[in-house]
């Protein structure tokens, strides 16, 4: 089937005096989720804050905060892990972060006991780690033998197993005894034809959940979803912290329903979905990918301002792989990095112009609620961000044009940067952020690691499933068509798996940067949407394209989120 067709424009001048140009086209689905739909939402007029102000709820918070701080250290783990699973850690920071000091001064009680437990020593080793403490990898060396090889015997312990699988994740490039953890762990899980015999129904959904992706790397309002479902079926469940949970949850999907109302005024006032026909219609997507990156439920703003900018980004991306001529996307680019109104003209299409105009509109207004609560101006930044993006998608189209495979190497200098994670965290820290500090602007705009490797991450998880589709449209460029250019693989199949293990690698790279032992100059809420960023994007992408054609899954995954409640 021709990947080619007639444009349909939103302005008659328009089709009169572009007919004869032959455009490219993805054939993309409307969306699912009308406007109306979206303020159809029925909302409870009361903020989270206010509901929690009921003398019910607020005892039972100070009842968790003191078991949190008064229990055994086994208990106080466990329930720091299960209030986190459960969506709740955004109430218990404080409380947490203070205990969590406590089991890191105790940790050889927990390490040198006669018979150490295996499911201790890991989920302490994870939760340490995710709370940016400092906490060696040789605390494992006890569950290994002579050899450096884990002890067979640990294989029947299958919740130490499973805690020690989850706990390999928060790794570094050069712990070579956590990758052995994960090895050994992976191979033994994976045997659950053997554990069916011994184990119940409970700890089997556990492990498949696990394998199926794991905690580190998971989106956590859909994980929170998830571990209430899974919390409830457990005999020895505390009810009222699941009860407490369930509150929450609902209570904070209300303040995304909220949310999503808003910003769909706005995406219907800015007509690009109207008038753009030959882009994803996306919004609803869009915010639960926001919602993915920052899901406090006091960060509205936040949530509403990358919803804009990713809706943005979807349809200008959409302009440069199927719309554009090339000579109007070198237009279009110029027109950017001026960034002048006036230069607008140059562009002799409508909907160019409609793009640029909408873009421009959005972010100085954007940068401006910056230099008015903050006293800084933003906009070069920001400028720079989109400029540097928009050149990556017209290197691209060029590519294709001139049907050019680069090298990987060459293919990824360029694609980090085109899948959009940069402007989208650029964005994300002005919008976090009140005290703009002069280092980590100098790190934004040399693109400090935590920039890089989310969107290596987010580039690598999105051609995974993207590259069939791009490539029938008449891409030339993919991480695996690339790759198999270079002669690094033979076939496809090991294309995807070498993609794997960079993910994987990156993985371990963000770690280091975001976890442990990377000095930045950014707040952890920055830090958190960086890392959070990765794991939104391996949400979306991973069954299908999440975003360019949303299914079933998808629709399923927004509903448990934003639509229907516990």
């Amino acid at each position: 089937m021709s990947t080619q067709c007639l444009a349909s424009s939103g302005s008659p001048a328009a089709q009169t005096s572009h007919l004869d140009v032959k455009r490219l086209t993805a054939n993309y689905k409307p969306s699912i989720w009308s406007h109306d739909f979206l303020q159809s939402l029925h909302i409870d007029d009361r903020n989270h804050e206010e509901v929690y102000k009921d003398n019910r709820w607020k005892l039972i918070e100070e009842d968790l905060k003191n078991v949190i701080d008064a229990e055994s250290l086994e208990t106080t783990l466990e329930l720091i892990d299960d209030i986190q699973r459960l969506g709740l850690g955004h109430r218990f920071e404080a409380s947490i972060t203070e205990a969590l000091d406590k089991v890191l001064k105790n940790l050889d009680q927990i390490t040198n006991e006669d018979t150490p437990s295996l499911h201790l020593t890991a989920l302490s080793f994870r939760l340490l780690r995710q709370h940016g403490f400092q906490v060696s990898q040789d605390v494992f060396k006890i569950f290994m033998d002579c050899d450096d090889s884990f002890k067979d015997c640990l294989c029947k312990d299958v919740k130490g197993m499973l805690s020690l699988y989850e706990a390999s994740f928060l790794g570094i490039e050069g712990e070579t005894l956590l990758d052995e953890a994960l090895a050994f762990t992976s191979m033994h899980l994976k045997n659950l034809s053997r554990l069916q015999v011994t184990q119940g129904k409970g700890v089997l959904e556990q492990v498949s959940h696990a394998l199926e992706m794991p905690l580190h790397h998971r989106m956590q309002s859909l994980e929170a979803r998830w571990y209430i479902e899974a919390y409830s079926k457990k005999a020895d469940a505390n009810q009222v912290l699941l009860e407490f949970a369930k509150l929450d949850y609902n209570v904070v999907q209300q303040t995304y329903q909220r949310d999503l109302k808003d910003i769909s005024r706005w995406w219907k006032d800015t007509g690009l979905a109207k008038k753009l026909s030959f882009s994803r219609d996306r919004l609803m997507e869009l915010f639960f990918w926001s919602v993915g990156i920052v899901f406090e439920p006091q960060l509205s703003n936040v949530r509403k301002g990358i919803t804009k900018v990713s809706a943005l980004i979807t349809t200008i991306d959409d302009v440069y792989d199927v719309y554009g001529t090339l000579d109007e996307l070198e237009l279009f680019t110029n027109v950017v990095e001026r960034w002048d109104v006036n230069a607008v003209e140059i562009l002799s299409d409508y909907q160019l112009k409609l793009c640029f105009l909408a873009l421009y509109n959005t972010v100085n207004e954007m940068t401006y609620e910056t230099l008015k609560e903050q006293g800084v101006n933003v906009l070069p930044y920001v400028r720079k961000a989109w400029a540097d993006m928009c050149k990556t998608w017209l290197t691209e189209a060029k590519w294709r044009h001139n049907k050019y495979t680069p090298t990987f190497e060459e293919y990824l200098a360029n694609a980090w940067i085109s899948v959009s994670g940069v402007v989208i965290l650029v964005h994300t820290y002005f919008l976090l952020n009140q005290n703009i500090s002069d280092e980590a602007l100098k790190c934004l705009e040399n693109h400090h690691d935590l920039l890089r490797w989310p969107s290596l991450i987010f580039r690598l998880s999105n051609d995974l499933v993207t590259s069939k589709a791009e490539l029938e449209r008449g891409e030339t460029a993919t991480s695996i068509s690339c790759i198999r250019r270079d002669g690094v693989v033979s076939n496809e199949e090991s294309a995807r798996k070498y993609i794997s293990n960079l993910i994987e690698n990156s993985w371990k790279k963000m770690n280091k940067d975001g976890l442990l032992f990377g000095a930045s100059p950014f707040t952890k809420e920055f830090v958190a949407a960086t890392m959070n960023l990765a794991r939104i994007a391996q949400c979306i992408y991973q069954y299908g394209d999440g975003i360019g054609a949303p299914d079933k899954r998808v629709k399923n995954q927004i509903l448990a989120v934003i639509v229907q409640p516990v």
